[in-house]
């Protein structure tokens, strides 16, 4: 897991194919940031078949082509759109772009995969809804702290299963490393990177919907600040937002860029779950002083005390469900209607914070 910041963070499972070599060609565009390997993976080893590569910079398009060597460079993006082929383009366009690339894609006839967040204001967010009606196109969104966590699958299994009786409340911590030097200028700039509730919350939103079972909540409070980044001002480092969902579960949960130097990962991100008859606690990237490895969950219930090892045990259903639902028109990896509320209410989140300072 010991990838030493979030950008890069490309997790690979086992291959589990859902479909033959070829039968679903995908593309690959806006390399802007590190998730398109593990969005890419993830289609890959669920039987996609990488066709093409675009994006304007020739660095990372040589860094994409040494991961997958077999996929060939596209000369512009209307080569992809134009090649009937292609089902689906996978993309993580910088945060205030992306929305405009997957409207451009789902008018091409294609399906739209993004990294999140998959929008940076509601005027996005209702145009996307727009076209998506009018295309009949799906406009998913790469989730990855629940989607390619094996802990935060297996957790999502157990609840369905009744393992903790009904979710009543969610907790979320969601530490990232910041590695200032390494991030592009965008990342620094609010209008294009979202804000940390839009942005690395979207995530955590996403998570309390779905384990949850709810398709809406209400924010009752969010924040936002920078404590210790004046040099890059437009920068929010930390941010928290409390939600309730209308079957009643609340949440909490907390962003920032504060993971110590030593740190094995890039961050320990968890959930803590309470059901009714039971709590799950999940570990996803490490397990502190004591394991580097991630995918640790705890599961307590009247059946006593137990500790998962999840590594290399679960898999990750999502791409395979995804690629099924392109081909059948089906919503079984994730509901369109979900991954638009989980938007929402990030942007909600952030448009509404309050702003602290020191």
């Amino acid at each position: 897991m010991g990838s030493k910041d979030g950008m890069n963070y490309a997790p690979k499972g086992k291959p589990n194919p859902v479909v033959k070599e070829g039968e679903f060609p995908i593309a690959a565009a806006a390399l802007d940031h590190g998730h398109i390997y593990g969005m890419c993976n993830g289609l890959v080893e669920a039987g996609a078949t990488l066709k093409w590569v675009y994006d304007p910079d020739s660095k990372k398009v040589e860094d994409f082509v040494a991961q997958f060597p077999d996929v060939k460079v596209a000369e512009s993006l209307e080569q992809i759109l134009n090649d009937d082929e292609i089902k689906l383009v996978a993309a993580a366009a910088i945060p205030s772009e992306r929305s405009a690339l997957g409207n451009k894609v789902m008018k091409a006839g294609k399906d739209y995969f993004t990294d999140k967040t998959p929008f940076t204001t509601t005027e996005q967010l209702e145009e996307t809804k727009k076209v998506v009606e009018q295309t009949g196109q799906k406009y998913m969104v790469y989730f990855s702290e629940r989607l390619h966590v094996e802990g935060a699958v297996f957790a999502g299994q157990l609840i369905q299963d009744g393992a903790i009786g009904e979710v009543i409340q969610v907790t979320g911590f969601g530490p990232h490393r910041l590695n200032a030097p390494s991030r592009p200028d965008w990342f620094f700039k609010k209008e294009q990177y979202g804000g940390i509730l839009c942005d690395i919350g979207s995530h955590q939103i996403e998570q309390f919907l779905y384990y949850t079972g709810n398709k809406d909540a209400k924010l009752l409070h969010s924040k936002v600040g920078n404590y210790n980044n004046p040099e890059y001002p437009e920068l929010e480092d930390y941010g928290d937002a409390t939600l309730v969902g209308n079957n009643g579960a609340t949440f909490y949960f907390k962003v920032d860029w504060f993971t110590p130097d030593g740190l094995s990962t890039w961050g320990d991100g968890r959930t803590f779950i309470t059901g009714t008859e039971g709590t799950i606690e999940i570990r996803k990237y490490v397990d502190v002083a004591r394991e580097e490895s991630g995918d640790h969950l705890y599961l307590v219930n009247k059946d006593g005390e137990k500790h998962y090892e999840l590594s290399g045990k679960v898999g990750f259903p999502f791409f395979g469900e995804l690629i099924k639902d392109c081909i059948n028109r089906t919503e079984n990896a994730m509901t369109q209607e979900h991954a638009f509320k989980a938007a929402e209410l990030c942007l909600k989140a952030q448009k509404e914070a309050v702003v602290v300072t020191k």
